[in-house]
C-alpha cells in the first residue's frame, strides 16, 4: 500500500439479517405451537362430540326397543300408563335424558314426544350480591 491510502477492515453487516432471521424463526415456532394446541383442542372436541352422539343413539335404540315392546302388547318396567298415553325416559348421559310419550289411537301408536331434555332441575344461584343502583 504504497499509494498512501490505507484500507480499513470492516466486518460484514450481518447483525440486522441475523436478528430478522431469529425473529422469523421465533414467529414460526410460536405459530407452530398455536397450531398444535388448536389441533389438540379440536381433537378433544370431536371426541366429546362423537361420544355424545353415540350416547344419544344408544338411548334412542333403548327407546325404540321399548316402543316395539309396547306395540307387541307388553308394558315394560319404567313405562308410565295414563289413560291412552305411555311415557318413559331413557338416559342419554348424566346430564341429559330422552323423554318419550306415545299415544294409542285404537290400534296405532303415535309418537307425541321424542325429546332430549336436561336430567336435573334448574336451580337459581342467588349467592352473588349484585349492586341495586343505590349509592351508599
Amino acid at each position: 500500500m504504497s499509494n498512501g491510502k490505507q484500507k480499513r477492515f470492516s466486518p460484514p453487516a450481518v447483525g440486522g439479517v441475523s436478528l430478522l432471521a431469529a425473529f422469523a424463526v421465533l414467529c414460526l415456532t410460536i405459530f407452530a405451537l398455536l397450531s398444535l394446541t388448536t389441533v389438540r383442542a379440536d381433537g378433544r372436541l370431536s371426541d366429546a362430540s362423537a361420544q355424545a352422539i353415540a350416547d344419544y343413539y344408544a338411548a334412542d335404540y333403548a327407546a325404540q326397543t321399548i316402543l316395539a315392546q309396547l306395540r307387541s302388547g307388553e308394558i315394560p318396567e319404567g313405562v308410565t300408563v295414563w289413560e291412552d298415553r305411555y311415557t318413559y325416559t331413557c338416559p342419554i348421559s348424566a346430564t341429559q335424558n330422552l323423554q318419550v310419550e306415545i299415544k294409542l289411537n285404537e290400534t296405532d301408536y303415535v309418537i307425541v314426544r321424542w325429546q332430549a331434555v336436561p336430567a336435573g332441575t334448574w336451580e337459581a344461584d342467588d349467592s352473588l350480591e349484585l349492586w341495586d343502583g343505590t349509592v351508599f
